[in-house]
């Protein structure tokens, strides 16, 4: 929400799936919106120019035999910070995921409204992008969509801190339990794509789980409001790419 080579300087601070935002402006209204990112600067050609892009709408899927998200958990100090794309919280170290026989380490993790992965054609209210690294610097993203239902608890002790200012942090008197905040079945969609911000490197590995989380009305308009607008880039063309599942 990879399996390409990516950019180790954009997951720092991220968005999308990036981490580093450039110095060039860019958006989601006006000038500055997607369809122009590509035109904005050289060094986001390939917004425009890629052809494994994300995000998509998943559909025409390849049934498969894989082996389950393996997925490790430890809770630890995080940071909430609101830098003008999306509400982002950084991790410190001990989350990991092992696919492909190689071990990702959690980075951060922030938000989407709507969601940018469509599932059948389907939007969801929101979607989160948690952003793993291995240790060459390659990418994974684990996208979770968010339908309208009952308060998130783990949600909540993100949002009581939730920055209103571009460029305000926070840290969290309560960490989010990721654990807890994922569903119990983790069944899931995969697909190579790119970062879905400037400058949309490719060579991404995209988990989008299958089953959803809930948050209600309230919490996800929050969200919103501090954002002012969307933050959702459109889906991109498959171009032959397979979705496995």
């Amino acid at each position: 929400m990879k399996f390409n080579a990516i950019i180790v300087a954009l997951m720092v601070t991220s968005l999308s799936c990036a981490a580093t935002e450039p110095a060039l402006h860019w958006g989601y209204e006006g000038e500055n919106n997607p369809e122009n990112w590509g035109h904005l600067s050289p060094e986001f050609s390939t917004c425009e120019t890629g052809k494994n892009q994300s995000p998509i709408n998943i559909e025409h899927v390849f049934k498969t035999h894989h082996d389950k998200l393996k997925l490790t958990f430890k809770l630890s100090k995080q940071e909430i910070i609101n830098n003008g794309h999306t509400i982002q919280v950084n991790v410190n170290d001990g989350n990991t995921l092992e696919i492909d026989n190689e071990l990702f380490t959690l980075q951060q993790f922030h938000f989407h409204t709507p969601s940018e992965n469509k599932i059948k054609g389907k939007y969801f209210p929101m979607e989160a992008h948690f952003v793993y690294k291995n240790k060459n610097g390659d990418l994974t993203v684990v996208a979770l969509m968010f339908n309208k239902g009952k308060p998130n608890p783990e949600l909540a002790k993100a949002w009581q801190q939730m920055p209103e200012d571009e460029g305000s942090t926070a840290t969290l008197s309560q960490s989010v339990d990721i654990k807890a905040l994922l569903p119990n079945r983790l069944d899931f969609y995969r697909f190579s794509g790119s970062l879905t911000t400037p400058p949309c490197t490719e060579g991404v590995r995209w988990i989008v789980l299958e089953q959803e989380s809930s948050a209600s009305a309230e919490q996800i308009e929050k969200f919103h409001s501090i954002m002012h607008h969307n933050n959702n880039r459109p889906t991109q063309p498959l171009n032959g790419r397979v979705i496995v599942d």
